[in-house]
């Protein structure tokens, strides 16, 4: 089979530790990222193909990368219109490469799966159901009456199947009343989003239910490069609205391993436990059920409060009782009604090459740090409207300045004046990291004229 992540959503739910520019399944909640658990859950079945969206290019091919993924095996939309045009864009380019009888499975980069091993059986189940032409969904048995997912509804076994059942619908996200009613009467899984099909199955279902888009997905050639055009046009929708919800029936692979889609702080809060426990940097006095997330290095007193869950970031704080952080979203929204730039982004961004961080920035001058992976360098680049002064904290590096070359380490200084042609490359097996202030009259990222680049962004 050919197992495939979408990759896609804005992270509001998670703010301020997951943003657009920066969504939760890159965001280390756990020991590391939902995206690299997601491939190496998948590597068993096969490499992974990923569907994302063009503005998360960066944050995508530097994770494959780390993980030995090709990152061919990528379509990049060109925004996100749900999952159904991604799903329809990945089975027509299948069908242009001949795969039209390869099976597919679809997962979400962004879950926590307790047993891999639990997992992949439930896939391998599914493989072979759906090779005989059947969709297959896998369902979640659920542990208590989640309000927050959607359900599947089942029947009763497949004649002839093992392991499997007779699915008749799905149920959108219920009351607790009714959720709780589904667990009673039983045969109600959680709705998981994980679909197993034949390119072919899919194809012919895409044809039927959802003509208009399945005949605006048909001008792609093997390079997509129609697919701007085509998505300016496209209706944003689910493929559980545009599919699932018209069949009469389908396979659902009934699965007991433990599973979040991390939906909310509520539930990280279940799962990551980091919060009042952590005797080195919170102290708390007559306060208990509370929930920390916190930065680095910074101290937290809680005084006579119960039941709060409080997420720090370096330029945002959230404050807020256990139970409501399905609200998180109306502050995201409110900070976009402001145009408060941390709604949607960090002070740090991802490069190709490693990151940067904000650390001052006001009229008389800019500072960050700057972190370049071994290997990797920064463009062959000049500024017209400032100065740059590097300031080498860790590692060995190589900076190029007009075609000159220097060999830099721990404590050298570098002065680039406007103008100056410069570059700067990691030459040991460590990251290198280093201080840059900027002096001038404009700090937008904008000012930067680039004469080479390893990445392709001239």
């Amino acid at each position: 089979m050919i197992p495939v992540i979408l990759s896609g959503g804005s992270g509001s739910r998670l703010w301020p530790v997951s943003r657009s520019s920066y969504p939760k399944q890159f965001c280390e909640l756990l020991d590391e990222s939902l995206y690299a658990k997601t491939i190496k859950r998948l590597k068993p079945l096969g490499a992974p193909w990923t569907v994302t969206v063009k503005d998360l290019q960066v944050l995508t091919e530097k994770c494959l990368r780390e993980e030995a993924v090709p990152s061919s095996q990528t379509i990049f939309e060109p925004f996100g219109m749900n999952t159904a045009p991604a799903i329809a864009v990945l089975c027509r380019l299948f069908e242009l490469r001949g795969w039209e009888n390869e099976v597919v499975g679809i997962f979400p980069a962004d879950q926590l799966v307790g047993d891999d091993q639990k997992f992949l059986e439930a896939v391998r189940t599914g493989v072979g159901f759906a090779e005989d032409g059947n969709v297959v969904t896998l369902g979640v048995k659920p542990t208590y009456p989640a309000t927050g997912y959607g359900y599947i509804e089942t029947v009763g076994p497949v004649e002839g199947g093992k392991n499997a059942l007779r699915a008749t619908g799905f149920r959108e996200k219920p009351n607790e009343s009714t959720a709780r009613d589904f667990i009673s009467r039983g045969g109600f899984y959680w709705n998981a989003g994980m679909f197993i099909f034949k390119v072919s199955t899919m194809s012919s279902l895409l044809q039927k239910f959802a003509t208009d888009l399945w005949k605006q997905v048909q001008s792609l050639g093997t390079d997509l490069g129609e697919i701007g055009q085509i998505y300016t046009s496209v209706k944003s929708i689910s493929i559980d609205y545009a599919v699932m919800e018209k069949l009469d029936s389908h396979v659902c692979v009934p699965c007991d391993f433990s599973w979040s889609d991390l939906g909310s702080w509520d539930a990280i809060s279940e799962i990551v436990k980091m919060s009042s426990g952590d005797e080195n940097n919170v102290v708390t006095i007559g306060s208990g059920k509370n929930f920390v997330f916190p930065t680095s290095k910074k101290t937290y007193g809680l005084v006579d409060v119960e039941d709060l869950i409080i997420v720090d970031s370096p330029d945002a704080l959230l404050v807020t009782k256990k139970g409501s952080t399905e609200r998180v979203k109306e502050v995201v929204d409110a900070l976009k009604n402001r145009d408060n730039i941390s709604a949607t982004q960090h002070q740090f961004e991802v490069r190709p090459w490693g990151r940067f961080e904000l650390l001052h920035d006001n009229d008389q001058f800019k500072s960050k740090t700057l972190t370049v992976d071994p290997g990797e360098q920064l463009s062959y680049q000049a500024h017209q409207k400032r100065t740059e002064h590097w300031i080498i904290v860790n590692g060995e590096a190589e900076v190029t300045l007009d075609d000159r070359i220097l060999n830099v380490g721990p404590g050298c200084h570098v002065h680039i004046p406007v103008g100056t042609k410069h570059r700067i490359r990691n030459t040991g097996t460590f990251p290198l990291q280093f201080v840059e202030i900027q002096l001038g009259e404009y700090f937008g990222e904008d000012d930067i004229v680039r004469y080479s680049d390893a990445y392709g962004r001239i």
